[in-house]
């Protein structure tokens, strides 16, 4: 039989708790099967007939799918080929998130009530997640994004009211005064957690209210205003991503870019 090679299966290399799975123009079609895991996935060409349970859904393009473990499922093209990305996820390790963001202690976990979301943000969360965990590059980052998206993904049903955490200044600070004094380490959240003694969630929730950012952007934030004060002093481009703690020189242009619209080769020019 011939391989398929419109799809891709990848375990996260930061986040052993997730699974990836990427389709591009496939034409595959599937059973009704089930996951252990809590399976999310997004339309990125295309239509699909996907039936959950008893419920039928057409989905199209923009589309975020949401699949509770156990339940049987089947989402197949109605149009020929489709682009699609999944995420599985650990039940278990979903669950101890959420009794962390939900404060409930009589569940495993908490279930999805609808089938699929149909909404820009929930898109736009997924492609951020997705591709950190696709990468080798920030564990922070992938950890930051993973709770929010679980948050997000849940707090409509669940009435989670993140605006209303008052955040603990002192604690905070202490996770900003680590971050500031070695830009270069690459550190986890679960290192900040324990030093703190806040739960990672509500460490990335607090963090935000009093800075504004979560750990990680503010991280990166910082990263690239140093950047600008060496490479004005003619540093390398090389050596700049290695002494702040990019993975590589691509992942450090990506990320000046973001913030700068420019290369930093282009960006240097203007003063070496």
């Amino acid at each position: 039989m011939a391989q398929d090679d419109t799809v891709f299966f990848k375990k996260s290399p930061l986040l052993p708790y997730a699974e990836l799975r990427q389709a591009n123009g496939s034409s595959a079609c599937y059973q009704t099967h089930s996951h252990d895991e809590f399976s999310f996935g997004v339309i990125d060409k295309g239509r699909a007939n996907y039936q959950n349970l008893h419920k039928h859904n057409d989905i199209i393009q923009g589309d975020t799918v949401t699949i509770n473990p156990g339940d049987a499922h089947s989402c197949n093209p109605a149009d020929g080929e489709w682009s699609y990305r999944m995420l599985f996820l650990d039940a278990n390790y979903v669950g101890q998130q959420q009794h962390e963001i939900f404060k409930g202690d009589a569940w495993d976990f908490l279930p999805f009530d609808d089938n699929y979301q149909r909404d820009a943000r929930s898109y736009q969360l997924f492609e951020q997640l997705f591709n950190s965990l696709l990468s080798q590059n920030d564990l922070l980052a992938a950890e930051c994004l993973l709770l929010d998206y679980i948050q997000h993904s849940f707090e409509a049903k669940y009435a989670i009211h993140p605006d209303l955490i008052r955040p603990d200044i002192n604690r905070v600070s202490r996770v900003k005064d680590m971050i500031m004094d070695a830009l270069e380490q690459n550190i986890a959240l679960d290192d900040f957690s324990q030093e703190v003694g806040l739960s990672r969630y509500h460490l990335v929730r607090s963090f935000k209210q009093a800075y504004g950012q979560s750990p990680h952007a503010f991280q990166l934030d910082q990263r690239i205003k140093k950047a600008k004060l060496l490479l004005q002093d003619g540093r390398s481009l090389i050596d700049t991503a290695s002494d702040l703690g990019f993975a590589d020189q691509s992942h450090f242009q990506r990320h000046f870019k973001k913030r700068m619209a420019i290369t930093p080769r282009h960006y240097q020019s203007f003063f070496v």
